[in-house]
């Protein structure tokens, strides 16, 4: 394509929907008919959950993965777009616009290279380069760099200019060097190399900071590190990052040490090398060679390491938080997406001591029944009474499970459960240990007390223990994803990408399971596609007006509930017992006509087959298709038909801790405990094995094998077996292992001291997470402890 200067296609570069369709098909390794579909159904306010379900047909099958990517990078790529039009509009009013550059800038397909790109023609303060061209001494740079016979000191001699300051040759040749060394470290190809140069051989290095080696005591491990950049795992980086925003520590980037000592240094060289000026280094080397030798110097070490440093440590900052970020969203999903225990009456008790155990009860739809305080422990130790309140509550309501929260006094309190079960045989609930994570945020939130507008704070998180056990999902969406505590670094990270990425999860969880719309509260329902928090807060203001909805068709009666959320929600929200088998279903109401056809075809009505394996046996989805309805909706209107608003989440079970092991104390090295997986971090898993402090399993005791994810391993819910590797009780730290094979390490005093890694959760439950050995003597995590020396076994 050819392009003068006084014809830029802005109108192709400003957002050509053909461009940005055609850069996504590329990236994503889908069809640009495939990326066309799906972005013109996010622009017409589709959202990925129902697009992913129910319009397979318009995008050739994309999943919900490729659907987020693409929402993703849509928006990144329009930025882009958008970035290049006002790019080239800037170079052409300067004149400048060529049809080369034209060229390189529609090529560029990041904004870092778009950057480079306008670098010399960017605004700019009045820079040293600048004085110096004022001064008339370009023309001096250029005739160096024209003539390879040229001696610098004497054709400087010419350029002198008492007004400007330029009194002797040193001056004019200083100003010529900042001249070329601005020109050089704009040169966008020589940044493109030495950036990747840096990146693939560059180290990361951390420095104390003088003075500050008491106060920074914490990061004493990094006082002196350096670490390859392209290998340096996310939470090391927050880690090192944390420890230079605390003021402990510098932080720059550079290559090998023994190549930091070298003459010339290699990246002088490698940008001599790249701008092929002649430049030597060596005593032979003639004026002018040595002369653009030192202008190579000048531009690395002026120019491009300092800008390099800030932009690498910039983007090491941005891969470890979209690593921490992806890492707390995949947990948050595995936590939403917990099995459920259903529609039993629970007792929920949140322990404490002192302030006594709160006490509550709901009924099988989540219904609050009843509340109590009783107090067991110290000060009053009414241990008899406590056990006949929860005795009499228990068989009054028919509780089924008692969940107890995880937090402060949580053994203690399920040993006065167990104890009034062996007292009452009539009790045969089951009792269960939940993460109370976050219950203490939504006791106090504005929704719980429009929930329980007459119950004290604490006894609200009791309801919320008890909720979470029955429907973890329907619970954990009124609390702040952040308050939940299964992320690494949460609080260093972009908050904005982080809220983003936590409310896609929620949004497809929510979806994937599907909600009761007469049983569901209004935050769970303003998760379901199409839905807002008003359109769901309308939602049950009808239908605590007006009972209970009947089918699908009545939410047509709600308040501002038009044509296009019907369209978007009306699938994703279930009638029980409804006018309509169909409404229980996640068939959408539009494909209705088809299971029309399908019943009349097998001579039977929706209540006949709704649920019955077996049911269409003969049939093809061929012969239901049309042009509407292709062979991907028809078969999932077979899968529904026969198990109707199916679950994904995984059938319910706990994980029995063992008696008599309450605190670290009773923890000794070889023990197999069953546990219940509360994070899962780059470097291993944090489990709950009763104890009040969660262990950690390094990421290389995690299987037989290698692992490179341990979420290939383990899932954040999910129930295992591991043995005590290590304790340290005054750290408060243990090192497990799910190799049951491995031998315990022998014990010695102090063992884990120096540590390794943090994480888990305290006393008070709050579940946190963090790095490995540095990571923990840096007190960079979010969390408590793991055993120190047992990583350093491990990592051998």
């Amino acid at each position: 394509m050819t392009v003068t200067a006084n014809a830029a296609p802005k109108v192709a570069l400003n957002n050509s929907p053909e461009r940005i369709v055609a850069l996504l098909a590329e990236e994503l390794g889908v069809r640009p008919a495939q990326v066309a579909a799906t972005v013109d159904l996010l622009d017409s306010g589709a959202t990925v959950p129902f697009i992913a379900r129910y319009r397979k047909e318009v995008t050739g099958g994309l999943d919900d993965t490729v659907l987020r990517n693409l929402e993703v990078r849509l928006v990144y790529v329009r930025e882009l777009e958008d970035r290049r039009a006002a790019v080239v509009e800037s170079i052409e009013q300067q004149g400048k616009l060529t049809p080369a550059l034209t060229e390189e800038i529609l090529a560029a397909t990041t904004k870092q290279r778009l950057e480079d790109l306008y670098a010399p023609f960017k605004p700019k303060r009045r820079t040293r380069a600048q004085i110096a061209r004022e001064a008339g001494l370009e023309p001096l740079a250029d005739a160096i760099l024209g003539d390879r016979t040229a001696d610098p000191a004497a054709l400087a001699e010419g350029y002198l200019n008492a007004e400007a300051g330029i009194n002797d040759g040193k001056a004019a040749l200083d100003g010529a060097r900042d001249i070329l060394a601005e020109r050089f470290a704009e040169n966008a190809d020589l940044l493109a190399d030495m950036r990747d140069h840096l990146w693939h051989s560059g180290l990361l290095y951390a420095k104390v900071i003088e003075g500050k080696e008491t106060e920074g005591a914490n990061f004493r491990d990094w006082f002196d590190f350096h670490e390859p950049l392209r290998t340096l795992p996310s939470h090391r980086i927050l880690a090192l990052l944390r420890g230079r925003q605390q003021g402990v520590l510098d932080l720059r980037i550079g290559l090998a040490p023994e190549l930091e000592t070298q003459t010339p240094h290699p990246c002088v060289s490698r940008v001599a090398g790249f701008l092929a000026l002649g430049a030597r280094f060596d005593a032979d080397a003639k004026p002018r060679e040595k002369w653009l030798g030192e202008v190579c110097r000048w531009t690395w070490r002026v120019k491009l390491l300092t800008a390099f440093e800030t932009e690498l440590v910039n983007q090491l900052r941005e891969k470890a938080e979209e690593e921490a970020i992806r890492v707390f969203a995949a947990n948050l999903k595995d936590l939403l997406l917990a099995a459920p225990a259903g529609p039993k009456a629970v007792m929920g008790l949140d322990p404490g001591i002192r302030t006594g155990v709160k006490v509550a009860v709901i009924d099988p739809t989540g219904k609050l029944l009843d509340t109590a305080t009783v107090y067991p422990f110290e000060p009053r130790r009414d241990y008899e009474g406590s056990i006949n309140t929860l005795a009499a509550l228990a068989l009054k309501h028919k509780v089924e499970l008692i969940a107890i929260g995880n937090g402060t006094a949580s053994r203690e309190t399920e040993k006065l459960a167990a104890d009034m079960a062996a007292k009452f045989n009539d009790v045969r609930a089951t009792r269960v240990v939940v993460s109370e994570a976050g219950a203490s945020v939504y006791s106090a939130s504005e929704l719980a007390a429009h929930e329980f507008p007459e119950l004290d704070v604490s006894l609200r998180g009791a309801v919320s223990i008890a909720r979470r056990l029955q429907d973890p999902l329907a619970e954990l969406v009124k609390i702040e994803p952040k308050a939940i505590g299964v992320g690494q670094y949460q609080h260093d990270v972009n908050q904005r990408e982080l809220a983003r990425s936590l409310d896609a999860v929620i949004e497809d969880c929510v979806n994937a399971v599907g909600v009761d719309v007469n049983t569901a509260s209004a935050p769970l329902l303003s998760r379901v596609s199409g839905l807002n928090a008003s359109l769901a807060r309308n939602i049950v203001a009808w239908r605590d007006e007006n009972g209970a909805f009947q089918n699908r068709k009545m939410l047509m009666k709600v308040s501002r509930f038009g044509d296009k959320a019907f369209e978007q929600a009306a699938g994703f929200l279930r009638i029980a017992n409804g006018d309509n088998p169909l409404d229980a279903s996640a068939v959408h109401p539009e494909a209705y006509p088809v299971v029309k056809r399908i019943l009349e075809k097998i001579k039977a009505d929706a209540k006949q087959v709704m649920g019955r394996q077996g049911a269409l046996n003969g049939l093809s989805p061929t012969e239901f298709t049309d042009e509407r309805f292709g062979l991907p909706t028809v078969r999932d209107i077979f899968t529904e038909i026969e198990k109707p608003g199916r679950d994904p989440r995984p059938e319910f079970k706990t994980a029995q801790f063992k008696e008599g092991v309450n605190t670290l104390n009773d923890l000794t090295p070889g023990m197999i405990l069953e546990g219940v997986v509360t994070n899962v971090a780059n470097f291993g898993a944090f489990v709950d094995i009763g104890v009040h402090q969660d262990g950690l399993v390094h990421i290389s005791a995690l299987a037989d094998r290698f692992v490179s994810d341990p979420r290939d391993v383990v899932r954040v819910g999910q129930t295992v077996k591991v043995k005590v590797q290590e304790v340290d009780v005054e750290r408060k730290r243990i090192g497990l292992t799910m190799r049951l094979n491995d031998d315990a390490p022998p014990s010695r005093p102090g063992a884990g001291s120096g540590g390794r890694a943090q994480g888990g959760r305290n006393t008070g439950g709050n579940q946190r997470s963090s790095g490995d050995r540095r990571e923990k003597a840096s007190g960079t995590a979010d969390g408590m402890g793991a055993m120190a020396a047992a990583f350093a076994k491990l990592k051998k």
